[in-house]
């Protein structure tokens, strides 16, 4: 069991990583083993997966670094990182390092999130160190990482709104003043959320500069219109409804708007992202609906799962 005590990792050996699984796919273990390499434990949190996916999990807990909970339905991605978060303080870590299972790592990943904490002079205030990561769905541009990593001048980190979930280091100390994920969130913009909140608390949250990880941010497509590039992720209809529906609170709830205007602000998003669904993506109708039944939803503040 490690120390507890809060204070700078002295290495990845004082953090432990937890895994958010769902229906992973034959390459988790060899994504895994890129991260066992660098870090102290691995806490795998499963949602409700199929017995050839368990196999494997269990296959894979045989490795006394990794502990596996299993959870018999899907219980969302909020609820998952916290069971993975209580495991991981179980253990005796004070840091937590939250991935994806589709996430590939960098070799230096952990050693580099290090060093920006090292760097950062507000250390009492930091809520999380995000990764900055290439979208793998998107062909890299010809500017080399080492042009965003603080090799200019400037710090290796930036002050950002929010980050996303996958390659953040979190202090349990600022994590245990912030409060769990939002569990009623169930998925999408749990990440935003917590950032919202913390900042709100008067935390920090910073991103690296230069990209850690290849992580994938839906199935992005990109398409041509008139003189024009335009991106689309191609989420799936329950995805567009949460997104819908999360974004809408968060508008609500941190956005400091009067007298209801916040739903409007909503509406215009959620007819853009129509917009798009309706031009470039498939299942048009049921994205569409969901996109509808998510705003609406999240106007009368109707949390949890979808129904």
């Amino acid at each position: 069991m490690k120390d507890n005590a809060p204070g700078r990792p002295a290495n990845g050996m004082d953090l432990c990583a937890v895994v958010v699984t769902y229906h992973p796919d034959a390459q988790l273990p060899a994504r895994l083993a890129a991260v066992l390499r660098q870090v102290g434990a691995v806490v795998i949190v499963d949602n409700g997966s199929g017995e050839d996916e368990l196999k494997m999990l269990r296959e894979l807990s045989a490795d006394p670094k990794i502990t596996l909970a299993l959870n018999s339905a899907n219980l969302g991605i909020a609820r998952a990182l916290n069971i993975g978060i209580g495991r991981a303080a179980a253990l005796g870590f004070a840091w937590v390092l939250l991935l994806d299972q589709d996430t590939i790592v960098d070799e230096d990943m952990v050693q580099w999130l290090i060093g920006v904490y090292a760097a950062f002079p507000d250390k009492e205030r930091l809520a999380v160190i995000g990764s900055g990561f290439r979208d793998a769905n998107v062909t890299p541009r010809a500017a080399d990482d080492e042009a965003h990593g603080g090799l200019r001048g400037e710090p290796a980190w930036q002050e950002v709104e929010c980050v996303i979930t996958s390659g953040s280091l979190l202090p349990l100390s600022a994590h245990a003043a912030i409060g769990p994920f939002r569990e009623e969130f169930f998925i999408d913009h749990v990440d935003i959320e917590y950032c919202f909140r913390a900042r709100a608390k008067g935390f920090r949250v910073l991103k690296t500069r230069r990209p850690l990880m290849s992580h994938a941010i839906g199935a992005t497509t990109e398409h041509n219109w008139l003189w024009l590039n335009k991106w689309t992720t191609n989420h799936s209809p329950d995805r567009r409804y949460y997104f819908a529906r999360n974004d809408t609170v968060l508008l609500r709830e941190y956005g400091h708007y009067r007298f209801g205007t916040w739903a409007l602000k909503s509406l215009g998003r959620r007819i853009r992202m129509c917009k798009r669904i309706t031009l470039y993506e498939q299942m048009k109708t049921r994205k569409v609906l969901a996109v509808a039944q998510g705003w609406w939803d999240g106007v009368r503040g109707r949390l949890g799962p979808r129904v």
